[in-house]
């Protein structure tokens, strides 16, 4: 079995220097933080994940400042979604 190392975080990667590539992700809702009804959707199970638009972006993305408009309220998995992980570096190396 071949075990893939994974890279090391980058702390040169911050959320002001990247283009949002985090919110073209399928977000599932699993804690309740206030996310606005109007901006959730349910699959056919009945699971909540955020709204996406036609390009596949986070509908709760500005698309002019690239900065969440329910910052506050946004999702756990947002929360816990660390830039330069490498969550992060596998998604800016897919869109960048």
């Amino acid at each position: 079995m071949i075990i893939e190392e994974l890279p090391e975080h980058d702390p040169t990667v911050t959320c002001a220097n990247c283009q949002a590539c985090c919110c073209r992700l399928q977000v599932m809702l699993i804690t309740e933080t206030g996310v606005p009804a109007n901006l959730i959707v349910k699959d056919k199970t009945g699971v909540e994940f955020m709204a996406q638009g036609e390009d596949g972006w986070c509908v709760a993305v500005d698309r002019k400042t690239m900065k969440c408009t329910i910052y506050e309220v946004r999702p756990w998995v947002c929360r816990e979604f660390a830039a330069g992980d490498y969550e992060c570096l596998d998604e800016r190396a897919a869109h960048l």
